[in-house]
C-alpha cells in the first residue's frame, strides 16, 4: 500500500517526532545525546535550516525546525544517517535504529508554534523527569542564549523588551500544556466542514463569510476568539472567511 504524501507546510516549519525502531533506545548515555546535538548543529549550518526547539528522550526525538535550502526529508535523512553510523560503530551493531519514517505536523502560525514548543519542553514530564532542569531540551537554551536556537525570533514573539520577553517566555512555557500536540498520534488537521461548524457555533449562527461585512473592531474581536478555538489554523480561518491570512494573523 503506497504511503500518503507528507503534508507540506506553507511556512516551512514542522514539528517532528522520530522514534527508535520498535521503540528501541536511541541514547544509552549523555555522550550519545551530545553527539546527536552536535550533528543537529552541523546540519543546521549545512542545510541552512532553523532550529526552534528540540528534546531528546530515551527512545524518541522531538524537533521543531524550519526548512532552509533543503527539504525536511533531506535534513532528517542526513541527520539520521550520520547519527546511526556513529551509534552502530560505537556499539558494534548494524542495521536500522530509527523507524523508517518520522512523523511530522505542519506549524503554520506563531500561536501554534509556541504551543508546540511548550509541549516539546514539557515532554520529559511524562517520563517523570524534572523538565525545567532537563539537560537535553532547548528550554534552558533560550535562557542561555544558545546560538543554535532561534532565540531572537522566539523571544521576539513575546515583545521587543528582552527582559520582559524572557519573563513571559517562562510563564508561557510553564503553563498548562493540554492536549493540543499529540505524541502517540500526531494532530490530525480539522476538516473545513468541522471548522466551519465550530466557527458558526462560536459566532452564534453568523456565517464565517459574513465577517467580511463587519466593522474592523468587531471583525477583529471575532477573529481573536476564533483563533482560540482548538485545531483551527489561521490559514483555514482565512479560507473559510474570505479574509486574508495576514489580516487574520494581525487581529
Amino acid at each position: 500500500m503506497p504511503r500518503s504524501a507528507r503534508e507540506k507546510s506553507e511556512s516551512g516549519t514542522y514539528h517532528v517526532i522520530w522514534r527508535g525502531i520498535n521503540r528501541q533506545i536511541l541514547f544509552e548515555s549523555d555522550e550519545d545525546r551530545a553527539k546527536y546535538v552536535d550533528y543537529l548543529q552541523f546540519y543546521r549550518e549545512k542545510c541552512n535550516c532553523r532550529i526552534l526547539g528540540y528534546c531528546l528522550m530515551d527512545n524518541h526525538v522531538h524537533l521543531l525546525l524550519a526548512e532552509g535550502e533543503e527539504a525536511l526529508s533531506q535534513v532528517m535523512k542526513r541527520l539520521g544517517v550520520s547519527y546511526v553510523r556513529w551509534y552502530n560503530r560505537k556499539y558494534g551493531r548494524c542495521g536500522s535504529l530509527f523507524q523508517d519514517r518520522f512523523r511530522s505536523e505542519v506549524v503554520e502560525d506563531e500561536r501554534y508554534l509556541l504551543t508546540v514548543l511548550r509541549y516539546i519542553h514539557q515532554n520529559p514530564r511524562a517520563a517523570g523527569a524534572a523538565w525545567k532542569t532537563y539537560k537535553w531540551s532547548s528550554y534552558q537554551g533560550y535562557l542561555e542564549q544558545d546560538a543554535m536556537l532561534e532565540v531572537d525570533f522566539v523571544l521576539g514573539l513575546f515583545g521587543r523588551d528582552r527582559s520582559k520577553a524572557l519573563v513571559e517566555y517562562l510563564q508561557f512555557m510553564q503553563g498548562e500544556c493540554g492536549t493540543a500536540c499529540q505524541d502517540a498520534e500526531m494532530r490530525l488537521p480539522l476538516s473545513d466542514q468541522a471548522a466551519n461548524q465550530m466557527i458558526q457555533e462560536y459566532l452564534q449562527g453568523l456565517l464565517p463569510i459574513e465577517l467580511q461585512h463587519l466593522g474592523k473592531e468587531q471583525r477583529d474581536t471575532a477573529l481573536q476568539g476564533i483563533k482560540q478555538l482548538a485545531g483551527i489554523s489561521t490559514r483555514q480561518i482565512a479560507r473559510l472567511t474570505g479574509i486574508s491570512q495576514s489580516v487574520v494573523v494581525r487581529a
